[in-house]
């Protein structure tokens, strides 16, 4: 299941679901990774101070977790496309955004956790 978790210093009070920038995220996810949309899972935490480059004009972190589906070119296009949705819906500019992206593996059948 990939789950995208977006953190950034503004005040989204109010937002909710409804919005198009879970939607937007999730089918990017979906797309790009090549996951079912129904395992896509997106957290959005506002409020949290946050500063790059000692400012704090809108600025967000945000960290792509999956089991499998990544490599260098679904990097890229995670990167432009969440940039994008964010500086669309949250008018944060793809230079104050920064995203990591973790492929985790699936633990084999051996292990004892």
């Amino acid at each position: 299941m990939p789950c995208l978790y977006i953190t950034t210093n503004l005040n989204l009070d109010g937002i909710d679901t409804k919005n198009p920038i879970f939607s937007e995220c999730t089918t990017a996810v979906s797309t790009i990774i090549g996951k079912p949309k129904r395992m896509v899972m997106v957290l959005l935490t506002s409020s949290v101070l946050v500063t790059l480059g000692g400012s704090n004009e809108p600025t967000a972190y945000a960290e792509i977790v999956s089991m499998g589906g990544i490599n260098s070119e679904v990097k890229k296009k995670l990167i432009e496309a969440i940039g994008n949705i964010l500086e669309t819906h949250l008018s944060i500019p793809t230079s104050r955004f920064f995203l990591k992206i973790s492929d985790i593996k699936k633990l084999s059948a051996k292990s004892k956790m």
